[in-house]
């Protein structure tokens, strides 16, 4: 069921994509009401916040799930289907890549600027073309861990609770710990999403690795990831970069809160070209993921 849920859901969001925004929104929203009930500026509050906000989701999706797997196996699918629809999938990113690219092919630097600024919502003036590629494909790979490989990973591990379990605790970990803002408040949603987020990392940037320039990718992790200042984002970024034979990462020109920017990757710099070779990139690891999937449920079967 596992298998045949993603592929639904995934042609689900081709037929009728869902409206960007809509599900962060609600995300937001949850977050603002958590942290405005519990934060006193402890980390106790954190921990309850979270215990709240993640744990106890994840517990009931887990409650109602189990007993339909057994006794209506259609509604289950149905659950399955739906929750995968509002909390993954590559339309809550790709449209900004899509149109990113073929503003660059088009010469409208300005447009390819707006969209990658609301993209990562800091601003992008003054960056060259191949700064906004770069910064584009860079989004692209992180977003389609963050989007697609672990959530299914955590959804093929636990069902819909995993799903649940990643997604909001990967919001929870942004809107809390990721801006700095809210301090000893946000660390247990700092550590908790790492250790959750461990082991997709790790697969995810593999699989990059196995479906691009395996050499170089693995020649990227091994020797630049650690030079980036997230271990997680670094680990991506480097394999991600030494697959597709391109270079990340940088400083960047143009004013503007882009951070430390070492360098990432090996070839040729980036380029709406590059681009493209991200989205078959993206691709052959879903292929890939969901081939492993489908083998995994065979031996499921042949061994009962």
């Amino acid at each position: 069921m596992t298998l045949l849920s993603i592929i639904l859901s995934l042609l689900l969001e081709q037929v009728r994509p869902l409206a960007v925004g809509r599900v962060t929104g609600w995300l937001d929203a949850w977050a603002e009401f958590l942290e405005s009930r519990f934060n006193a500026g402890e980390h106790g509050h954190g921990i309850a916040a979270w215990t709240v906000g993640v744990g106890l989701p994840a517990l009931l999706v887990l409650g109602l799930y189990l007993p339909l797997l057994w006794s209506n196996w259609i509604v289950a699918l149905a659950i399955n289907i739906a929750l995968l629809y509002l909390a993954t999938g590559f339309r809550q990113f790709s449209h900004f890549f899509t149109d990113i690219q073929l503003a660059l092919r088009m010469g409208e630097i300005e447009r390819a600027r707006q969209l990658l600024a609301a993209w990562r919502g800091i601003g992008a003036e003054g960056l060259s073309s191949g700064e906004v590629a770069r910064l584009a494909i860079e989004q692209a790979l992180l977003c389609s861990h963050r989007h697609v490989f672990a959530p299914f990973f955590w959804f093929a591990l636990l069902g819909p609770a995993g799903l649940v379990l990643y997604r909001l605790a990967d919001h929870l970990d942004r809107a809390w710990a990721g801006s700095g803002e809210f301090g000893a408040f946000g660390e247990f949603a700092r550590r908790v999403f790492v250790a959750i987020d461990w082991v997709p990392v790790r697969l995810t940037a593999a699989a990059f690795a196995v479906v691009g320039d395996f050499e170089d990718a693995v020649f990227c992790w091994r020797s630049q990831a650690g030079r980036w200042p997230e271990p997680a984002p670094g680990i991506l970024l480097a394999t991600g970069a030494g697959a597709l034979g391109v270079r990340l990462g940088m400083p960047i020109g143009a004013e503007g809160d882009f951070g430390t920017r070492p360098e990432l990757g090996v070839g040729e710099d980036a380029d709406p070209d590059v681009m493209q070779s991200t989205i078959g990139l993206v691709w052959r690891t879903l292929v890939m993921a969901l081939l492993l999937l489908a083998l995994l449920g065979v031996a499921g079967w042949v061994g009962k």
